[in-house]
């Protein structure tokens, strides 16, 4: 019976402690947020490497590709409206 009352002291302590400091590092909220704006950043530098690593080809199907890339970048971002 003790064992049980020790743990539940144990369980109490530790729980306040969790609580202490969780309230000292803030909520955790936007966090998806930044991670999707991250995913977005990472996604466009990838794009924007390959769109240059086309325009350096010397075909002809590579300059296309990278011309039609380039331009439906500046399609969705004219679509963008910041309210």
């Amino acid at each position: 019976m003790m064992f049980y009352a020790a743990m539940g002291y144990v369980h109490a302590f530790v729980e306040g402690r969790v609580q202490a400091i969780r309230s000292l590092i803030g909520e955790e909220r936007g966090q998806g947020t930044v991670e999707y704006v991250g995913l977005i950043l990472l996604v466009s530098l990838l794009m924007v490497g390959m769109v240059a690593g086309m325009k350096g080809f010397n075909g002809k199907q590579g300059t296309e590709l990278a011309d039609v890339i380039v331009n439906k970048i500046k399609e969705a971002v004219d679509k963008v409206a910041f309210k």
